[in-house]
Parts: C-alpha cells; sequence; structure tokens
C-alpha cells in the first residue's frame, strides 16, 4: 500500500490548493481580522465567500454528474461525530482567527501567528489519527446519517435546491450589503 498518490493526482493537488489559496487571499479571508470580525457578526466577507463557494461547487458537481463525468461518493456521517468534530473545529478556529485553509494562505502571506496554528493543526491531525481505532470501538455513536441527500430523501431535483440555496444567498447578499452601507453612511 502506498502512502501517497500518483505524482499526477500530487501535482494537480498542489495545483489545486495553489489557485484556491490565491483566491482565499484575494478574497481578503485569509486575514485574521476579517475572521474575527466575521465571528464578531460584524463583517460578512466570509459568509459571502461560503456561499458562493458552494453553490458554485453545487453547480459544478451536479453538472460533471449529468455529464456522466463523475460518480458521486457521499460517504456516511454519525451526528454524534460531526458534532463533536464541528465543535473542536469551531473552538480551534475561534481560538486562532483561521480555519485551515485560510490558516494556510496566511502562513503563505507571511502570518507569523499562524505557524502556531500550523504545529496545531499537525498536532490535532496525529492525536486523531492516533486515537481514531480506540474511537472507533469504544465511543457510541448515535444516529447514523448514511449516505442521503435532500434530493434522494425528498425525491426533488438537486437543481431545485441550488436555485433555492441560490436565491436565499443572493437574498442574503443583499441585505448584509444595505446593512454594511447604512452602516458606513453612519460612521462617515
Amino acid at each position: 500500500m502506498f502512502i501517497f498518490e500518483s505524482f499526477t493526482k500530487l501535482i494537480s493537488g498542489a495545483l489545486g490548493g495553489f489557485v484556491f489559496g490565491f483566491l482565499l487571499r484575494k478574497a481578503n479571508v485569509s486575514r485574521f481580522n476579517v475572521i474575527v470580525r466575521q465571528l464578531l457578526l460584524k463583517d460578512f466577507t466570509v459568509m459571502k465567500v461560503i456561499f458562493t463557494a458552494i453553490i458554485v461547487g453545487a453547480v459544478g458537481i451536479y453538472a460533471m454528474l449529468g455529464f456522466n463525468m463523475i460518480e458521486l461518493a457521499i460517504p456516511t456521517a454519525t451526528i454524534s461525530a460531526v458534532i463533536i468534530g464541528g465543535s473542536i473545529f469551531g473552538i480551534g478556529m475561534s481560538v486562532l482567527g483561521y480555519c485551515p485553509g485560510t490558516g494556510i494562505a496566511a502562513l503563505a502571506d507571511g502570518s507569523r501567528d499562524m505557524i502556531f496554528g500550523l504545529f496545531g493543526m499537525i498536532f490535532g491531525a496525529a492525536l486523531f489519527g492516533l486515537s481514531q481505532p480506540f474511537i472507533a470501538k469504544k465511543i457510541v455513536l448515535i444516529d447514523n446519517l448514511s449516505n442521503k441527500t435532500l434530493s434522494s430523501v425528498t425525491g426533488l431535483s438537486p437543481w431545485i435546491f441550488i436555485v433555492l440555496l441560490s436565491i436565499f444567498a443572493f437574498g442574503f447578499f443583499y441585505f448584509i450589503e444595505k446593512k454594511e452601507q447604512k452602516s458606513r453612511i453612519l460612521v462617515k
């Protein structure tokens, strides 16, 4: 068993990561103050980028699926594992001020505080890797979510959910832009 994928996959992954980091930097979401202001509900740049990425990703995935370019493989999830993992992720992001993607982009941008975050991510990943067999055997995992999507549960086309999410996101963007314009006027 090989530890790494093929050289082509590694290069394509590295190029994808480079482009992703570059776009995070251009969107200004690799800045500590932008992320902290998002957590304080004062700057919604991160939320706008996330919504946009979800919509573009969903369109890309379902378009490729429609052309039989990919096979949709949704892993099984467990509610308790998602809650625990999401909590650890949220606490880490709140303490550090970066998520893993924006943290690496910030490190590449010269953010020295992210060096400690990188050590934390490596330590956390190693700790999980070492404890995962114990966790899988000893901790009761409840409510297996299997591999369902909203589309498979409701029987509706995934494009309906993508359109509804897009309408919600654009409405949210409009509301936030109006709110931010109003606060800029009040500050002046």
